[in-house]
């Protein structure tokens, strides 16, 4: 299948997982058989035969019950953002979802992200802290603190789902879908089915404008918090201009995320006027994806780590910064979950 055949699949599929329709109850077959799988996991950690493994430090995982993004990177990042503020010397573990190899792998600054995951690298150079990926997410946090004693605590990138990493606390975080039709992969979008109440130690996020599962929890806001160059977001400037310094330009909107049309509404409600061109999630960057004769191009940070500046020649782009934020009961809750500092 092709790239753009592939993309095509994935967003029917995920129109799909909205209500219980004709392709949802054909895939409901497959979906008894990933309960089965995904079930049979959990009640072997459950009974104590397959026990997790502990790190030297605290271990927090966010992650979704979900498919299909409900905004788990940049609640990473916020997260990232409050735990320095007391006190905290976050490192991050990965999986790293599209990078070549499954080996533990630190992320630098200027790791290709054909190497490391786009989502690691956006929080490596966004979030400042050290970042492993691996496909065993244990030797990723043992590898991190080995080259950075300093950690004192990992937060692990989608993680929700990997039992094999013990964990202090975990963040779950939900969108404006909840939990679609509420069915398992592939007739329905979740990845483990929703229980009467959350997983103790747990903090529940909506990014939405209010809950959409009966679980408690904290609304987060999210706002675009300016716009950089391509170029001075490579250097690390973290300046920014306000997004209403592009209204009445002619745009070009690029998103290869998993939800582009809500950063597109974003940018609409911002006043900008953009054509939008919607990528698959992930989306490599092999070659330019806009028409020739584009004049300006304003894209996501998670599109702008696998575009460095030189490829781009004269074209202005511009990285619009996605910025989430707790409030301060939320904030508060995460930090009751989490163990006094040593």
């Amino acid at each position: 299948m092709s790239a753009a055949g592939a993309d095509a699949w994935a967003r029917r599929l995920q129109a799909a997982w909205l209500r219980r329709g004709p392709l949802a109850w054909s895939l409901l077959p497959l979906a008894l058989l990933y309960a089965l799988l995904a079930g049979g996991q959990r009640l072997l950690v459950r009974c104590g035969l397959k026990r997790p493994i502990e790190l030297d430090v605290p271990v927090l995982v966010v992650g979704n019950l979900v498919a299909g993004g409900a905004g788990k990177t940049p609640t990473v990042l916020a997260l990232l953002d409050l735990l320095r503020r007391h006190g905290w010397h976050p490192g991050v573990v990965s999986r790293g979802y599209g990078r070549a190899g499954d080996a533990v792998l630190e992320v630098e600054a200027s790791t290709p992200a054909s190497e490391c995951g786009d989502e690691p690298l956006l929080l490596r150079r966004r979030g400042g802290v050290p970042v492993c990926v691996g496909r065993d997410r244990v030797q990723a946090g043992r590898e991190l603190r080995r080259r950075h004693a300093e950690v004192d605590l990992i937060v692990s990138d989608d993680g929700l789902q990997h039992w094999r990493l013990a964990r202090t606390a975990q963040v779950i975080v939900f969108d404006e879908r909840g939990v679609g039709n509420g069915w398992l992969l592939p007739a329905g979008p979740l990845r483990e089915s929703l229980s009467l109440r959350p997983p103790p130690r747990s903090l529940v996020l909506y990014n939405s404008a209010a809950p959409t599962t009966p679980w408690p929890g904290h609304l987060v806001r999210r706002t675009l918090a300016g716009v950089s160059p391509l170029s001075a977001w490579w250097a690390g400037d973290a300046a920014r201009e306000p997004l209403t310094a592009l209204c009445g330009r002619p745009l070009v909107a690029v998103a290869g995320v998993a939800r582009p049309e809500r950063f597109f509404a974003m940018l609409r409600d911002a006043g900008l006027t953009c054509s939008e061109l919607a990528l698959p999630d992930h989306h490599d960057y092999a070659e330019l994806p806009w028409p020739p004769g584009t004049a300006e191009v304003v894209l996501t940070e998670k599109d702008a780590v696998k575009l460095p500046p030189e490829r781009v020649g004269s074209l202005r782009v511009w990285v619009a910064a996605l910025d989430f934020s707790l409030d301060d009961a939320g904030e508060a809750a995460l930090l009751a979950l989490l163990p006094a500092r040593r």
